[in-house]
């Protein structure tokens, strides 16, 4: 489990913050997870940086989304910070497809929000993405 989160107690901002703004955070949360994950190896900071872009793309994020939902683990609350997330997201990039950067918006969404009201499940959902099958990331270009 990401003991990094577990120790973090909630924050009650939440209210104040819509969908973007915790899509936003949960961005960076998701990101800095996956660097203090491979911060740990050895390596260059420029192949470090690219296995952490690789892992933190909207495709990658629309597949952990995949994998929690295909696994029965997201809570009703859980499922509709991700429909808030994903139907605000908008066009998304040029080259990207519209429905893998609306479905990774809204997992940002939801990883934001359990970052600031509960670490502690946020940090479950990211041991099981871990431990999880994978489910192989859309091209971001499809």
């Amino acid at each position: 489990m990401p003991d990094w989160l577990a120790a973090i107690p909630a924050a009650s901002i939440t209210a104040d913050l819509g969908p973007l703004q915790l899509a936003w955070l949960g961005d960076a949360v998701w990101e800095l997870h996956h660097r203090l994950r491979h911060c740990r190896q050895p390596g260059r900071s420029g192949a470090l940086h690219r296995a952490v872009v690789a892992e933190v793309r909207a495709d990658a994020q629309a597949a952990a989304l995949a994998v929690l939902e295909r696994d029965g683990l997201l809570t009703p609350e859980e499922l509709e910070l991700v429909r808030k997330g994903r139907n605000r997201a908008g066009r998304g990039p040029r080259k990207g497809e519209a429905g893998i950067y609306g479905r990774a918006t809204g997992f940002e969404t939801m990883v934001g929000w359990l970052f600031l009201q509960d670490p502690s499940r946020l940090a479950q959902l990211l041991a099981h993405l871990e431990n999880a099958d994978p489910i192989t990331p859309l091209p971001a270009d499809a």
